[in-house]
């Protein structure tokens, strides 16, 4: 297991739960996974591919997600692919004939190809060793992103009731839990609750007043930096990103009046750090595995604590030190109220309503918001000071400062050897990762992620042993990237 993790992956180490998630996959036994975002559930399920005969499908409901997964297992010299509605039918059959010989590892696909009779044939014919479902809070009504499409999963037990389930979520309530499990019909699964704690996110809530002012005064802080900013609605996310094009960002939008294609050209945009700033709606997001957004702004009022725990949870997924910044004002909540009462199903109407309620908590605590977002997943938290909200530590003045405010943040252990990397190094080694990305034509972070790159300006390696021992670098990077990063560090220090 840690001569792949470190052949493949790059890393020494487990995180907290991977090791007996994987060795129970293993097993043949299925299990439910609750990790938050950036905590590596997708090593659950690529390592254990690589360490079994036969091949994985992994159930993602995005296609943009599966993309991202896939250009990453190929760029570490794993054979994975995807099947789904964006690909001609000559592409799907080449897929196809690479699993039957048995060229594929790891192959995902959307839910609503299950629901085909001729993929089920497929399916039937392939020497399958675990069903992945990723995203797996979709498949609960009371979840914050409920897909219909994720019903098509519950025939998988009984059609292929020798193969084992894993089933993945960085946010679940109990009551979500109970649902994935039932959905599922998954006898005894073994539950696996990692912390949903991100040390590495700093939490605040400002006032709504001269919002745009605000906004400009945070995007001070980190020019060049990956942010997001949430808003109420279409027109909201139009106007907010013309006025800061105008001011000289590079922002663009997202949102469900856009374009399929529109929509995926701006995503690939912001993906590939062609624009910084995302202006969105909720529709944007979910699976994005872009590892650098640095901050992240709610320019309204989340609809759910759990919903703005997912977003929010796009910020930091390497793990270094992120902001979450949300512009509280109570005419949001009257916006949001306005919908509600349109709704018929007395219900559901409850449900959203104590949603909402629970945000308006959230917006207007007196106490830690860390604790505030940890109990809300039943999760106990007894540090008296978290280091990283706005009520716990003053956060810094909003004023033009070029550099990621770290003392506002509480930076895992396993950061502290980064914080004093060389930052004109790290600047040289950006451009050569651009450089890479661009000649191979994929994001910047399939080359190499922002920690890797703090290491690399650290340490300066300049052998292939030594450079080999940085977190995230593993064969393959090496050879593909080892040479060009090295002579950058040469011609760096002589």
């Amino acid at each position: 297991m840690h001569a792949t993790l470190k052949q493949y992956f790059g890393y020494d180490t487990f995180r907290p739960l991977q090791e007996d998630i994987i060795k129970n996959v293993l097993e043949k036994k299925d299990c439910v996974v609750l990790m938050p975002t950036g905590g590596g559930k997708s090593l659950c399920f690529q390592l254990p591919a690589l360490l079994q005969d036969g091949i994985t499908i992994v159930i993602s409901p995005l296609i943009s997600l599966m993309k991202d997964q896939v250009d990453a297992l190929l760029g570490v010299g794993i054979n994975a692919a995807m099947i789904n509605s964006s690909m001609t039918a000559s592409e799907i059959t080449t897929i196809i004939e690479q699993t039957q010989t048995g060229y594929i590892k790891i192959l995902y696909i959307a839910p609503e190809r299950l629901a085909l009779s001729s993929f089920e044939s497929l399916l039937h014919t392939l020497p399958i060793s675990l069903f992945a479902i990723d995203e797996a809070h979709c498949i609960s009504e009371w979840g914050h992103d409920f897909r219909p499409e994720y019903r098509n999963l519950k025939f998988l037990r009984n059609k292929f009731p020798t193969i084992p389930i894993i089933a993945l979520t960085a946010t679940a309530t109990a009551k979500v839990r109970a649902d994935i499990v039932r959905l599922l019909d998954l006898p005894a699964p073994q539950i696996f609750t990692s912390s949903f704690n991100r040390p590495n996110l700093s939490y605040e809530v400002l006032p709504k007043k001269d919002s745009f002012k605000t906004i400009v005064s945070l995007l001070d802080s980190y020019t060049q930096e990956s942010v997001i900013i949430y808003c109420f609605s279409r027109k909201d996310t139009e106007s907010l990103a013309e006025k800061l094009n105008s001011y000289g960002h590079k922002a663009a939008t997202y949102h469900a009046g856009l374009s399929a294609d529109r929509r995926r050209e701006n995503q690939e945009k912001f993906i590939r750090d062609e624009v910084h700033i995302m202006v969105a709606t909720i529709a944007f997001g979910m699976g994005i595995d872009k590892p650098d957004v640095r901050l992240v702004i709610h320019h309204s009022l989340p609809k759910s604590v759990e919903g703005y725990y997912q977003e929010t949870g796009r910020a930091g997924r390497d793990g270094l030190p992120s902001r979450c910044v949300l512009l509280y004002s109570a005419a949001d909540k009257f916006k949001h109220e306005f919908f509600i009462r349109q709704m018929a199903e007395s219900d559901e109407k409850m449900h959203v309503q104590n949603n909402l309620n629970q945000s308006v908590e959230y917006g207007t605590l007196a106490s830690c918001r860390r604790k505030f977002l940890l109990k809300y997943f039943n999760e106990d938290y007894e540090v008296a000071n978290c280091s990283g909200c706005d009520r716990c530590v003053a956060p810094p003045p909003l004023q033009s400062v070029k550099s990621i405010p770290k003392n506002f943040t509480n930076p895992s252990p396993q950061l502290a050897d980064t914080i004093n990397y060389n930052t004109d190094l790290f600047e040289v080694l950006r451009q050569v990762r651009t450089a890479e990305a661009t000649r191979l034509g994929v994001p910047a972070y399939i080359v190499f992620g922002d920690k890797t790159l703090r290491e690399l300006a650290l340490y300066q390696p300049q052998t292939d042993a030594a450079f080999l021992r940085i977190n995230g670098v593993g064969e393959k990077k090496l050879t593909q990237f080892g040479a060009v990063f090295m002579e950058a560090i040469k011609n760096y220090s002589s």
